[in-house]
């Protein structure tokens, strides 16, 4: 198995709804790395994905939700902006863009796995088909 990792960072506020969110039920904000893994069996030209269009799509997608306040965006009204839903949000993004074709040929990719990293000790992944 192949795999090509771009990596970006953002920085969002939010809040967090129930008693199992403690203090960060009150809006705060958030730093992220954010990686993108995808993964192929096989190569097309020699590579997974063109990186540099990899590292572009993570950016744009990134660059949509940084700098605001998630509380405030239609696409995440009545859900919780854990770190889990987030890398799931942007899973999903980036799959739309390589069944789009905006990473070049990705016809053979498997896998895509977004890893937000909140610290150097804590972080969480989505993992899906493309």
């Amino acid at each position: 198995m192949f795999s090509v990792t771009v990596r970006d960072h953002m920085m969002v506020a939010h809040s967090l709804s129930g008693e199992a969110f403690g203090p960060a039920q009150r809006l705060h904000g958030a730093t992220y790395v954010v990686d993108a893994t995808f993964r192929a069996e096989d190569l097309v030209d020699g590579v997974v994905v063109d990186i540099g269009r990899a590292a572009d799509a993570l950016r744009e997608e990134v660059g949509a939700l940084g700098y605001r306040n998630l509380d405030d965006e239609p696409a995440f009204a009545g859900v919780n902006t854990t770190t889990e839903v987030l890398a799931r949000h942007l899973a999903d993004r980036l799959a739309e863009r390589l069944r789009d074709g905006a990473l070049g040929d990705a016809s053979r990719v498997t896998g895509l796995v977004v890893t937000l990293h909140e610290s150097h000790v804590a972080w969480a992944s989505y993992e899906r088909a493309p």
